[in-house]
């Protein structure tokens, strides 16, 4: 994979654009996590849930669309009105009111009453004269007429509604044109859209877990910005402590120095090849460990003690120069077991992959700049293995390693065939996160959609 071409085309960012991306990532988590538990999220899924639902929606309708005249209480009013206004029931109205006829009625309640049917008497009486003339309207028959009519029934029954408490609020809501705007309903809907619209809820339903499921990993189980030796010690780490950690080969040309030629410098740890000779026990393929001369001296750290993780992500910003083999990784500490390359420059070439013997499986990175650094990401789930480089994915592989805790490894050395020289590791910073669970990532995306 050539880098370069692909920093040109923008499919590959740089070290440090990459790194602002990861860190707006990581605060965008914290974002999202703190909505997550916010109050406002909890009111906000339960008005959806209320607001979304068939009776809200129905409800709604009925309120913006049904009719005044379609409603009990407008239907009651208006018979009520056209009971109030019919001629009859007015004429009634009018006969109760008028003191003449009362007093005719009562008159029609004493033994006299038969008197106004007599000429001699209504020419003897004014009074009863008045009475003959009532008795003998259409005034006076109308009331009849009404007295005992069904109208005048349902005019009382509606009459003795209307004027309740409960019946008159029930018609203000009914017969006001803005009633929606007026309802309980309403004031739900209004708060849920409010919150749809708030800049964190909006925010919430934008990231999705495969924009977010890096951020499961950023709860970071190993830090280092390599401002001190604390987590790092010189050797290999073996997890067999009769192995003599820290020894060389005789087939290469230098000899570890357990951890003077690795310095704490500028916000880096830098492993040193130097020119220099040094006596140190190195393996030697026929004789085992002897006694052996080296013309140069250079150094191999690693984090054993104050980390080991499987799976999960890792990551390192790493460059190197000058002469000799680099390598930045991941170890278990044991001879025969698979090795993680995050960064591996050959003499000639960068690569990245799996070290595994026979099944040893890497990438060749063209187009790098020796004196550029690159983040080194290696992501470790538990169906596949994955490495990149800066933001580009270049290798993918089904998962086979061992269920073994790893540590980052650094080394630097010369093989013997090669031509000498001095030459520098640098790291810049390593970080490690918990891994992320698949299936309970697929439950998350199920629940929130």
């Amino acid at each position: 994979m050539n880098l370069f071409t692909a920093r040109l085309t923008g499919k590959m960012l740089s070290a440090e654009a990459f790194e602002k991306t990861i860190h707006d990532m990581q605060e965008r988590v914290k974002r999202y996590r703190l909505i997550e538990k916010s109050p406002e999220l909890a009111e906000y899924l339960k008005l959806k849930k209320i607001v979304e639902s068939t009776d809200f929606q129905e409800r709604k309708n009925e309120l913006i669309n049904r009719k005044y005249k379609d409603t009990d209480e407008g239907r009651k009013m208006t018979a009520y009105e056209r009971l109030l206004a019919s001629r009859s029931i007015r004429r009634y109205k009018r006969a109760l009111e008028d003191s003449t006829f009362q007093a005719f009625l009562r008159f029609r309640e004493t033994e006299d009453f038969p008197k106004i049917k007599s000429v001699k008497e209504c020419l003897r009486s004014s009074e009863i004269r008045t009475y003959n003339i009532i008795y003998h309207s259409s005034f006076y028959k109308n009331y009849l007429k009404v007295l005992n009519s069904a109208e005048l029934r349902q005019l009382a029954e509606l009459e003795q509604e209307v004027k309740t408490e409960d019946f008159q609020t029930r018609h203000a809501f009914w017969a006001d044109s803005r009633r929606w705007q007026h309802s309980e309903e309403y004031k739900t809907e209004q708060r849920y859209l409010e919150l749809a619209n708030s800049d964190d809820i909006k925010f919430y339903f934008t990231q999705r877990e495969e924009k977010i499921d890096w951020a499961e990993l950023f709860r970071p189980s190993f830090e280092d910005d390599m401002s001190s030796s604390k987590n790092w010690k010189a050797g290999f780490g073996y997890a067999n402590p009769a192995m003599k950690d820290g020894h060389s080969r005789t087939s290469e040309r230098q000899a570890y120095n357990g951890g003077k030629n690795t310095f704490f410098v500028d916000g880096r740890m830098d492993l040193e090849t130097r020119e220099e000779s040094k006596r140190a026990v190195a393996w030697d393929e026929k004789k085992g460990f002897i006694e052996h001369v080296f013309d140069y001296t250079s150094d191999v750290m690693n984090t054993k003690e104050a980390f080991a993780q499987e799976s999960g992500m890792f990551m390192a910003k790493v460059r190197s120069q000058g002469a000799g083999h680099h390598f930045f990784g991941l170890t278990t500490g044991k001879l025969k077991s698979p090795m993680i390359a995050l960064y591996h420059y050959n003499g000639k070439v960068h690569q990245l992959g799996l070290v595994n013997g026979a099944k040893t499986q890497m990438v060749d990175l063209t187009g790098m700049l020796r004196s550029m650094y690159y983040v080194y990401t290696f992501r470790w789930t538990k169906n596949e293995l994955i490495w990149y480089v800066n933001n580009l994915e270049l290798l993918r592989l089904p998962n086979r390693l061992p269920k073994e805790a790893m540590f980052f490894l650094a080394q630097s050395w010369l093989p013997g065939k090669e031509k000498g020289g001095e030459g520098k590791l640098k790291i810049q910073w390593a970080r490690v996160f918990r891994g992320v669970d698949d299936s309970a990532l697929a439950q998350r995306n199920v629940k929130e959609e």
